[in-house]
Formats: structure tokens, C-alpha cells, sequence
């Protein structure tokens, strides 16, 4: 097997130059560099990069720990962090927290013990041992899809404030996520306007971050609709589709149930379905139904189904990219950034199918993506 050593001898340079042009760790002239590669292609040279991380101090890796692999949503959040850390010359490490709390600190921990150089995390509803373990040991963190506010702690600092440098109080704590309040409310007022009164939510697991605010968007889109709050109209189906289930034949059971119906991700609009199709109702016919989550096959289902589509793929690779930022800076300014949603518009909310309508793909919100600076 060809060493070091013997790429520097084939391309007539040092050693040292030869780990700077593998490492990056200091500037080499460019005809210097290509001899290296060329070198090291000639020969079939593969870096030892458990050597190389003893000298770095990196191991070029990344943590990820997202809940539910098999939803098609993070499926895709995968494939975007998998793509954008591939090209960033980064490996990935999965584990799945399967949104137990417990179980999210021991697969951290367990990254962590890789020697991961950071970590993108989806926490759970109660993160507050996850949270303990990362300000304890200074991982550099970014949380996706769920957001977490000191609030969530019970007062618990989780970042420090605005001008404070980590360490002084505690890491700080990007995050990137979409926006979920204003698209849910336009799905509420989508079917408002389509002269529903008595529309219904299936929201997701209590304690989410995405919960909150799609709740909280279902009652915006009330209030801007002048609509009244029945708060037997919202139901929580744990974001998943067996509770969503439950939760929708809840609804129907009502003595005056919703006539319409928003299911708060992909996996609850399946429970929903489901329940529907039990009870012999139809869509739109019986109930008009709009998702928030689009997937790959919304658009197969009869009636095709009106949902809110969120950047999967680019989520994950933003949170690549402000994790390695992180990495480059550890004493920036927090980051909470947030992608915009796009309205899909099918025919699963009641509105006719016309001829040559193409889908309406634009954000829900005005601007391409918020970023601000935030001590999480």
C-alpha cells in the first residue's frame, strides 16, 4: 500500500507539503498541488484518516440524529445533508432518537464518542437532558426542522445573550427550520374561503416546536377568517398515523363535526384518510382536506391532495452549511434560519380540477428565507 512517503518522492515535494495539500492546512501553490493529486491518483493513495484526525484534531464527520428515518419527509432532509456534507468532504454518522428523550441522549452521546466534529439534531419534545449533554461537553450543534427556546427548559439558559461569547454562559445554538405558522394559516383560510366554518386540526406531537406553531397558525387562520375558536375542533394526532387515526374519528364523532380538515404533517394526513375511508366518507365530497407536507405521491391520490410542501433537501443542506460555519467560526453570532414553504394546490380542498392549472409552487411567506441572529 503506497504511504505518504511515497507521493511526496513522486512529485518531488516534502512530506509536510504533501499532508498540507491533503489536510488544508496551509496554502500550496497551485502547479505544487495538482503534482500532489496527480500523484496521489498515479499511485492509488488513500489518506489515513484516523492519522490525519490526530493531527487535525477533525475527523471530518458529522453527527445526525432525526427521528423516524422512514418518513419520507426526513428521508429527504437526509438526502440533503448527505449531499451537501459529501461535497464539504464530510462523512455522516446516523442514529435515530426515535423521539424518546431518553434514547435521544444516549444516540448523542454515542456521536459523540465518534469524535464527530458537530451535530445536526432534531430534538425531541422534552431535550432537556440532549441539552445538558451538549452544553456540557461544547458540541457544536445545530438543531433542524425543531426549534428549542429557553423557554422549553423550564428557564434553562440554553444560549448566551446577544453579545455574550459561548462558553461564558452556555453554546451557543444555531437552527434551521421552515416556516409553519403563516402556511397553516393559509391552508385555514384557503377553506374558509371556500365557505367552511367549522374546520378542524390534527396537530402533531404536544411539546414540538412545529406543533406550536402550527397550532398556533390554525388559530390565526381562524381569526383572520372571523371565524369562531372550538377547541373540540383541535385534536393532537402524536405525528403520527395511528394517533392521527384516532384523533380524526374523535372529530367525526363530534355531534357537529368539522366539515374541513388540516392534517399537521404527511404521516397524520394518512391517519386521517384512513379514518375517513372507514366511516365511508369522501374527499372532498363529505370532507374537504388540505396537509401540511407534501410527498411524492399527493398528487396520485383521488382527490389529488392540496398541501403545503416544505424544502426538504435544501433543509438539510442549509443545516450543512451552518454547522461547518460554525465549525470555521465558533465565536459567531447564533443563526436561526428558517426557509420559506410553498402552497400546492390541488383539488382535495374542494376546488375543481381545471384543465391546463398548473400547481401553485410560490413561498407562503415574502421573502425566500429569514435569517436573523437569536440566542437560542
Amino acid at each position: 500500500m503506497p504511504t505518504m512517503a511515497d507521493v511526496a518522492r513522486s512529485a518531488g515535494v516534502s512530506v509536510a507539503t504533501v499532508s498540507h495539500v491533503l489536510n488544508g492546512t496551509r496554502p500550496v501553490l497551485p502547479h505544487t498541488r495538482q503534482a500532489v493529486l496527480d500523484a496521489i491518483d498515479a499511485l492509488g493513495y488513500t489518506p489515513n484518516t484516523l492519522a490525519r484526525s490526530l493531527v487535525t484534531s477533525r475527523t471530518s464527520s458529522i453527527g445526525l440524529a432525526v427521528s423516524a428515518i422512514s418518513n419520507p419527509y426526513f428521508t429527504e432532509i437526509l438526502q440533503g445533508v448527505e449531499a451537501a456534507a459529501l461535497e464539504a468532504g464530510y462523512s455522516l454518522l446516523i442514529a435515530d432518537p426515535h423521539d424518546d428523550p431518553g434514547h435521544e441522549r444516549k444516540v448523542v452521546q454515542l456521536l459523540h464518542e465518534r469524535r464527530v466534529d458537530g451535530m445536526i439534531v432534531a430534538p425531541s419534545a422534552h431535550p432537556h437532558d440532549l441539552v445538558g449533554y451538549l452544553r456540557r461537553h461544547a458540541v457544536p450543534t445545530v438543531f433542524l426542522d425543531r426549534t428549542i427556546d429557553a423557554d422549553m427548559l423550564d428557564g434553562t439558559m440554553v444560549g448566551g445573550g446577544a453579545g455574550t461569547a459561548p462558553g461564558e454562559h452556555a453554546p451557543w445554538y444555531d437552527q434551521v427550520c421552515t416556516e409553519s405558522a403563516e402556511p397553516t394559516a393559509r391552508l385555514v383560510t384557503h377553506l374558509a374561503g371556500l365557505g367552511h366554518r367549522r374546520i378542524g386540526l390534527v396537530a402533531g406531537l404536544p411539546g414540538l416546536s412545529t406543533t406550536r406553531e402550527r397550532v398556533s397558525g390554525y388559530r390565526d387562520g381562524l381569526t383572520a377568517a372571523g371565524l369562531a375558536h372550538d377547541e373540540r375542533l383541535l385534536v393532537s394526532g402524536n405525528s403520527e398515523s395511528a394517533g392521527a387515526e384516532q384523533a380524526t374519528a374523535a372529530l367525526l364523532a363530534l355531534p357537529d363535526p368539522p366539515t374541513a380538515l388540516v392534517t399537521a404533517n404527511n404521516a397524520m394526513t394518512i391517519g386521517a384518510l384512513r379514518a375517513l375511508r372507514r366511516r365511508g366518507l369522501s374527499v372532498p365530497g363529505d370532507m374537504a382536506l388540505c396537509c401540511f407536507d407534501d410527498f411524492a405521491w399527493a398528487d396520485l391520490f383521488s382527490p389529488r391532495l392540496t398541501a403545503v410542501a416544505q424544502p426538504s433537501r435544501e433543509l438539510g443542506a442549509q443545516a450543512v452549511r451552518v454547522l461547518l460555519d460554525r465549525l470555521d467560526g465558533p465565536r459567531r453570532p447564533t443563526r436561526t434560519v428558517r426557509l420559506p414553504c410553498a402552497f400546492i394546490h390541488r383539488t382535495s380542498c374542494g376546488c375543481p380540477e381545471e384543465p391546463g392549472r398548473s400547481e401553485k409552487r410560490g413561498p407562503t411567506t415574502s421573502s425566500m428565507q429569514s435569517e436573523k441572529g437569536t440566542a437560542s
